[in-house]
This record gives C-alpha cells, sequence and structure tokens, in this order.
C-alpha cells in the first residue's frame, strides 16, 4: 500500500502485477488517472455496495461523461454531465486522460497537452492540510471533498465541489424517472447532494428509499369519454417552483389560468398543470424529472384527493361477510395445524427415544455420530461437485474434491479404496471430529454412509495446504511461519488435553495442515487418529503415519502416547522454519538430506546460520530461530518421556517457559 493510496501486488522483482488506481470503483484519490475508456460506477445506496445506476466516463472519443445506466441491461440511458472534450474537426483537442493531480485539481488532459479544467482553483484547499477524494455517490453527483490533517479541526469529510452543480436542473434524463425515481421532487441539501420528497398524498414505493420514486394514495374514478367522476371529491393546489418537466401530454394554448385549472380537473388523466403567460401544459403519471428550487421559474397546479378517508376504500357489507368468514376459516385451519404439530413431536419424540433404546442395545446403528453433522446423499455430492470434477488432492486412500452446497465452497473427502480398515477409518473420523471443536481444527460439516460410499464433507480453507505454502521459492514471511506453527501446537494440545475424549492425530505433516482466509493453521484428516478413553494413557496399533513424520515409538513394543504427535510436530517446525521438506533426496549435499539429522548438526556445532540458506527474515530473528530449533530437538527425541507435552511446547514457543539445552536425541541410534 503506497502513501498515495495506491494498494499493489508485486512479483519478487517488484514488477507490479496488479493495482488498485488502475482499477476504480466509485473513487479517486490525487495521482490517479483514468485512461481512455475508464470509469468510476456508482454503489447503489448509503451502505449498498452493489453496483449503482450512475457511471463516470471516459470515453474514447475523449469526453468526459455522467451517464445514467440501465441496470438490468447495463444500457446507457441518458448523458447528463459533459466536458465536451470530443471534436471531431481537430484530432489533437480531444482528450485523452482524466486527472485528479496532488493538489486536488480535476482535469481533463487533451491530446495537445493543453488542459481542460473541470474543477478550478476556488475549489481546492492546500494539499499540505487536508486530504482529498472524489467520488461518484449513489445520487448520481460527483463530489469532491477534503477531511482536515488537523486533528483540532472538525474530523469529518467536507464537500468542496458538485459535479454537476445543481443534479436536479442540470440532468434532465430522457428515460427513467430522473435522480429521484418517478413521480418524486428533487432539490438540493445544504451540501448541494439531492433530497427526494413526495408531493402531498403521494408515497415511497419503499420507505426505506427516497431515490425510489412515489406512487398516488388514491385512485381517481372515471367515467364514460375520460371524465372524472365526481369532482368535489378532488381539489387543485399550487405548488411553487416546482416543475416535473418531461410529463407533458397536451398543450393548451392560448387559455386563461382558471380554464388550464379546470381542464385538468375534468380530465382523468391529468395530475398536474403548469402555466406560464397563456400557455397551459397537462401532465399525466408518472411523472419524471421532478424538481423544486428558487431556481425552478416554473408554478404547478396538482390534483389532489381532498378527504384522506377516500385515499383507501372503505369495506362494504359484502366484504364485511367475507372478512368474518375468513376470519373462521384461517382459525379453523389454525386450530387444526396445532394439533398436528403436537401430534408430529410426539412422534418425533417416541420415536427419538426408541431409536436410542436401539443403539445402546446394539441395533442398527452404522456408527456414526449425527451430532451437529449433516447426512448427505450421495445423490447430493454428485450436484454438489459436478460428479466429483474438479480435484483439490489425494491421498492414499481418499480424493478430495471442491463442490458447493448452499452457496458455500465444501472439501468433499471420498474414500476411494476399499479395504477391510476402510469402513472403520471413515467412522473413526467422523467419530472423532464430530466431537471436537477449535479454531485451529478443520470443521467436518457432514458425511455420507450409504451403500458402499463413504464421504466426508468439510469446510473449504482457501489457501490450500501449509505444502504448498512452504515449499516455494519465496519463502513466507518469519511472523506468518510463528503464527502457524503456534497455531498447530494450539489445536494439537485441544486434542490432546482438552477434548472430552484424549485424540492422538498419529498422521501430522504438512499436506493435513491447510490454511484458511487468514492464513490461519487448521489440523486435518483424522482418518487415522486414535481414541483414548478417560482412564487411558496409551494405545497399542499397527504403524500409523507418514514416513518422514512417524515416531520410532510406532517400531519398538513401546505403548503409543500422544508423544507421537510431539514428534510429527518436532519435524514439521523444523519444516516451517526452514521452509524446506524433512527428506529432500535431490541435493548434492548428503549431509543436508534429512533435515532433522542436519538440523541437529548445525546446533551441536554452532552454526544454526548455514542451516538458514539465505532467509534474511530468519537471520534477523535469529534467536527466535535458535530457539525453535530447540524446541523442534526436544520434540524428536527417541525417547517420548523425554519428549515435552504440547502444552509445554506452546508455552516454550510463546516464551513463557524457557527452553533448556536439548540432549542428543539420537539416543538409540547415531545420526548420519
Amino acid at each position: 500500500m503506497n502513501d498515495d493510496g495506491n494498494f499493489q501486488l508485486l512479483d519478487q522483482n517488484f514488477v507490479s502485477l496488479w493495482e488498485s488506481f488502475t482499477h476504480p470503483t466509485d473513487t479517486l484519490v490525487p495521482t490517479q488517472v483514468m485512461e481512455l475508456g475508464g470509469e468510476l460506477y456508482s454503489r447503489q445506496g448509503q451502505l449498498n455496495f452493489s453496483t449503482g445506476k450512475f457511471k463516470l466516463y471516459l470515453q474514447h472519443d475523449g469526453n468526459l461523461v455522467l451517464k445514467l445506466i440501465n441496470l438490468l441491461s447495463n444500457y446507457s440511458n441518458a448523458v447528463y454531465f459533459n466536458t465536451g472534450t470530443a471534436d471531431l474537426n481537430n484530432e489533437t483537442n480531444v482528450g485523452k486522460r482524466f486527472v485528479f493531480d496532488k493538489s486536488g485539481f480535476l482535469y481533463v488532459m487533451k491530446k495537445s497537452g493543453e488542459k481542460f479544467n473541470v474543477s478550478t482553483s476556488n475549489d481546492t484547499i492546500s494539499s499540505n492540510d487536508v486530504y482529498y477524494k472524489a467520488t461518484l455517490n449513489f445520487d448520481g453527483v460527483l463530489t469532491v471533498s477534503y477531511y482536515p490533517k488537523d486533528p483540532n479541526k472538525e474530523q469529518k469529510w467536507v464537500t468542496l465541489k458538485t459535479i454537476p452543480e445543481n443534479i436536479c436542473l442540470d440532468s434532465t434524463f430522457t428515460d427513467g424517472g430522473g435522480v429521484c425515481g418517478f413521480n418524486s421532487i428533487c432539490n438540493l441539501k445544504d451540501d448541494q447532494r439531492p433530497m427526494c420528497n413526495c408531493p402531498e398524498k403521494y408515497s415511497l414505493i419503499d420507505s426505506n428509499n427516497m431515490y425510489g420514486g412515489c406512487i398516488p394514495n388514491f385512485q381517481v374514478i372515471c367515467q364514460g369519454g375520460g371524465q372524472m367522476g365526481s369532482l368535489d371529491d378532488y381539489m387543485m393546489k399550487e405548488l411553487q417552483n416546482t416543475d416535473w418537466p418531461k410529463s407533458d401530454y397536451e398543450t393548451v394554448s392560448p387559455c386563461t389560468l382558471e380554464q388550464c385549472t379546470k381542464s385538468c380537473s375534468q380530465d382523468c388523466l391529468c395530475v398536474l398543470v403548469t402555466f406560464s403567460g397563456n400557455s397551459c401544459w397537462k401532465k399525466k403519471l408518472p411523472l419524471t424529472n421532478g424538481r423544486r428550487g428558487k431556481e425552478v421559474n416554473a408554478t404547478s397546479i396538482m390534483k389532489l384527493m381532498k378527504n384522506d378517508e377516500l385515499l383507501t376504500p372503505l369495506p362494504n357489507k359484502k366484504m364485511k361477510e367475507d372478512h368474518d368468514t375468513l376470519i373462521i376459516v384461517i382459525s379453523v385451519l389454525l386450530g387444526f395445524s396445532v394439533l398436528v404439530i403436537l401430534m408430529l413431536v410426539g412422534t418425533m419424540y417416541f420415536g427419538f427415544s426408541y431409536n436410542r433404546k436401539k443403539i445402546k442395545s446394539g441395533g442398527t446403528n452404522d456408527g456414526v455420530v449425527g451430532k451437529n453433522l449433516r447426512n448427505f446423499t450421495f445423490k447430493e455430492l454428485v450436484e454438489a461437485t459436478r460428479n466429483f470434477s474438479e480435484e483439490l488432492g489425494r491421498g492414499s486412500f481418499s480424493i478430495v474434491y471442491k463442490g458447493r452446497i448452499d452457496m458455500t465452497s465444501v472439501a468433499v473427502k471420498k474414500l476411494d479404496k476399499l479395504f477391510q480398515d476402510n469402513d472403520k477409518e471413515f467412522q473413526t473420523e467422523v467419530n472423532v471430529i464430530g466431537q471436537t471443536h477449535h479454531r485451529n481444527l478443520v470443521r467436518l460439516l457432514g458425511y455420507c454412509n450409504e451403500g458402499q460410499h463413504r464421504i466426508l464433507v468439510y469446510e473449504f480453507m482457501s489457501n490450500g495446504t501449509l505444502a504448498s505454502f512452504l515449499f516455494t521459492p519465496l519463502k513466507a514471511n518469519w511472523r506468518q511461519r510463528f503464527d502457524i506453527a503456534s497455531g498447530i501446537a494450539r489445536g494439537l494440545v485441544y486434542l490432546h488435553e482438552e477434548c472430552c475424549t484424549q485424540i492422538i492425530h498419529c498422521d501430522i505433516k504438512p499436506q493435513n495442515i491447510l490454511l484458511d482466509d487468514q492464513c490461519n493453521a487448521r489440523i486435518s484428516d483424522f482418518g487415522l487418529a486414535k481414541l483414548l478413553l478417560i482412564n487411558q494413557s496409551h494405545t497399542e496399533t499397527g504403524i500409523r503415519g507418514t514416513k518422514g513424520y512417524v515416531a520410532p515409538d510406532w517400531f519398538r513394543s513401546s505403548p503409543i502416547t500422544t508423544k507421537v504427535d510431539t514428534y510429527s510436530f518436532g519435524v514439521l517446525l523444523l519444516e516451517i522454519i526452514c521452509c524446506r521438506r524433512n527428506v529432500e533426496k535431490e541435493l548434492a549435499d548428503e549431509e543436508k538430506g534429512i533435515l532433522t539429522d542436519w538440523a541437529y548438526d548445525c546446533y551441536k556445532s554452532r552454526r544454526l546460520d548455514i542451516l538458514l540458506e539465505n532467509d534474511d527474515e530468519a537471520i534477523n530473528n535469529i534467536n527466535s530461530f535458535e530457539k525453535f530449533v530447540m524446541v523442534a530437538l526436544w520434540c524428536i527425541h527417541e525417547d517420548p518421556s523425554l519428549r515435552p507435552t504440547m502444552k509445554n511446547v506452546l508455552l516454550m514457543l510463546e516464551g513463557i517457559i524457557e527452553v533448556s539445552k536439548p540432549p542428543n536425541p539420537y539416543l538409540y541410534s547415531s545420526a548420519s
């Protein structure tokens, strides 16, 4: 983010790949330039940031215009301001770019080098004292505003210049209802922005949108020949300095004011007349481009209902009878609905109780915990993934696909190999994740357990795996690496110590750590997890995990405890701080091939600098780097009793407890 407000995405050579200055929405800031074809769009409302109906556009002919847009077709209905910088007779006299300079001036630069000023020196204050912005507002006004830099002055945006100066007068749209919509009246507020009002006995179509137009609260009753019904129910009211100039349908001339008024009062179509000299202009609904103000040199006379009681029809006897009948029918239906609801609730209650008894007694139960999880059908997931077309990744017995459910992106994990342990693994993962909830764990949304299909549905992590984040030529910044390591540690502390059932993950590795929108670490893939009951401290099972991250405990007759996760985390921590894989077979220098061995050798010889390999950020944080290496060496000790718990690992990472000098982690074997 540059000091001028330009947000840029740069490559490793600091070449701009994308910048906000070339993709404006509704606002320009000083030094920002708009080339031919450039445009600003207004928003739809004060708090509605969708694309609105006004556009500032530097046309390819060099003319800068403000336009009204039809949102459905994106068709330009009308131009209500233009700079006139298009010249068919002189090519050098046409505009080529629109500039908002650092002093707060707006101008169109012509091909000849001449400036066409959109604002003047009277419209600026020294840029040393204020900040500037130019915004195309949702009401169609382009405003140049300033904000004082002096904190002793009132801290708010102040409008300095409006374009056009009076949008109520300067904009006469040939299509649409104008700035304020049909049947509305536009007049300027103190800040030169339009305010919209309805005429007397008219109401806003949308009470939350003053710009949406108005409708009459009464209905004109006509007889044959287009004549009014009872004239006594209506009156003609004079509106000073008010006009709707584009709604004429008939002119009566010559005539007097009295004749003009009478002609409208007797005409069903006529809702308004304007009179000037000896001419009368009759207008009908919908009224367009209404405006009011001392600059409006016109007087209108509007037809209105006299009695407010006549604004809505009174119910007659037949309507009263129908109304009473309706109340009786609705009452019967409501009573019957309540009875049906009570019956359904009772049925659900007894059915739920019956199913619970069946499960407890070993009846039909697929072993899946359904609490807070959605049970999807296979057909639903086929549709959600477009027949499993977009693959995100795969493991030894599963493939993960991207899907979309209820407008939300999801990751759909499909177990693709059927073998003896498959169903058991599936039930384990659902049971484990279904009972967990932590910000550093991926949330399971639902599952499918239909026929041969075993599928899990997770929340989608937009930034992918930690592996794709770490193992790239461009190294992540040090703070991000620290936050990721701490997040993984917190997730493991939760699994080991804070769940009602203690959980050993058994397969901590970069591919099983996902990153959310903010690059927070989220532990995933509990398919290999082992659950420990409250009175258990270890378990015995077959070897689980991934080569390079598996603790030596698995290869001995020793019991499996949460310390196997501590070992895997130690390997992962070294990968995070060094931004390389634990095992690199392609390296020419064999002693660097296994990161855990090389890290200990570097630590023992006090040469951690060669472990960094031109990592400037890590070099600048060498004390933290050394501490993390020491923590990792404690974690990968071959003796599980010497490894710290994940709670102590987290406390060491956060500097709450000191990290002592680690012993040689290779108790039973030598480091090669």
